[in-house]
């Protein structure tokens, strides 16, 4: 039986965001994807790949040779900080307009860590101003964001421990909250090339990974289990993050800074409950579908790693957070787990590397923009 949210039904108003969620999916061709927390929004150029044939390797990361500042991130009206979710707008609706940047902060004016519930919106163009979209204080704490077709907003909360809905104009449509969610950590969304989409999400209470399945109410599938977690407050968690989808594999990458760790799951769409159990190396599975998953990436560079983001040749960029003093790193790894190119973009105090997301359908026109907490703005690699 499709789960109420709440012990109830949902409100018309939600319903209708998710019916108008489920037709846009349905009618989207698989060369163009919106943008989830993390993904790339453009894929049309992408070839196939897979984890026994990956395709020519090569470094997007080394051709972005400019690093430009967007703009602030502290919101105009409660002046909150410490940038934490990014994603990007796939259309104009409510507060967005299409290729937005989209922005959660973590911290309240007090800087306080997990204090703050405030997304703002950016124009990707240097000297953008943030505009903001909603000050709902069921966000406190956002950590990560992802946009479905529609504009609808999702939001992983670690600090009010849920995962709210809102609308295009930063309205609560539903909040989710509840088993099968522990401090929410991480959220994408994915569109398959076939099949149904979906958003997912993933704690760092308990180290799992849940499967939203979509529809007039929710269903929920918790499909992995034992990733690691560390138990930290704000300011110090790590867990199961940086989710990044690639739809032309319908492979889903998690990052895992309590042991330095990516994992991909291929097939993620059709991963059934409990079909994986992590070991405890972080880098072995077993459970029904352990052989969707696989170890692509352990140990150093990957220092501290929260936030991802997947490439248009299928190269996955990986933020570190706990690098020593002046080190801010950002690692490009292959499908195959080749470390391809290591970049430090902020020489300030480490674990100020925060929510990153890709544009770009090749090499030519590719972009990675970063949140940046030491400046408390967002900036960008390009060519």
């Amino acid at each position: 039986m499709p789960r109420p949210y709440g012990g109830g039904m949902f409100k018309p108003t939600a319903i209708a965001v998710f019916a108008l969620l489920v037709t846009a999916c349905a009618q989207q061709s698989a060369g163009v994807v919106p943008a989830g927390s993390n993904a790339s929004p453009l894929v049309a150029a992408q070839t196939m790949r897979d984890f026994a044939a990956p395709a020519k390797e090569f470094s997007i990361l080394k051709m972005l040779k400019k690093q430009v500042v967007i703009g602030s991130t502290i919101d105009p009206k409660l002046h909150q900080l410490n940038p934490y979710g990014l994603t990007i707008a796939p259309e104009t609706a409510g507060a967005f307009q299409a290729g937005d940047l989209v922005v959660c902060n973590f911290n309240a004016k007090s800087n306080v860590q997990g204090t703050g519930y405030t997304i703002v919106a950016l124009h990707p163009t240097p000297g953008s101003t943030p505009t903001l979209v909603s000050d709902s204080k069921i966000l406190r704490g956002c950590d990560a964001l992802a946009l479905g077709p529609t504009d609808d907003i999702w939001a992983a909360d670690f600090s009010a421990d849920d995962n709210p809905v809102l609308s295009p104009a930063g309205s609560v449509e539903v909040d989710i909250k509840g088993k099968p969610f522990d401090r929410p950590w991480g959220q994408v969304y994915a569109q398959p090339a076939s099949g149904t989409p979906a958003f997912y999400e993933s704690n760092a209470g308990n180290g799992t990974i849940v499967r939203i399945n979509l529809g007039n109410s929710f269903t929920y599938d918790v499909i992995a289990k034992g990733f690691a977690v560390n138990h930290g407050k704000p300011g110090g968690i790590f867990g199961p993050s940086g989710l990044t989808y690639d739809p032309s594999v319908d492979t889903l990458y998690i990052v895992d800074g309590t042991n330095d760790t990516v994992v991909a799951f291929k097939d993620v769409s059709t991963i059934p409950a409990g079909g994986i159990v992590v070991g405890k190396d972080g880098t072995s599975f077993s459970g029904p579908s352990a052989g969707d998953a696989r170890a692509v990436f352990s140990g150093k560079p990957l220092d501290g790693p929260i936030s991802a983001a997947l490439l248009a040749n299928g190269n996955v960029v990986v933020g570190n957070t706990g690098n020593p003093s002046g080190q801010n790193i950002m690692v490009e790894l292959s499908p195959s787990g080749k470390v391809m190119d290591v970049r430090n973009v902020d020489k300030g105090a480490s674990g100020a590397l925060f929510g990153i997301v890709a544009t770009g359908t090749t090499a030519a026109d590719s972009k990675v923009y970063f949140n940046d907490d030491n400046d408390n703005n967002l900036q960008v690699l390009e060519r």
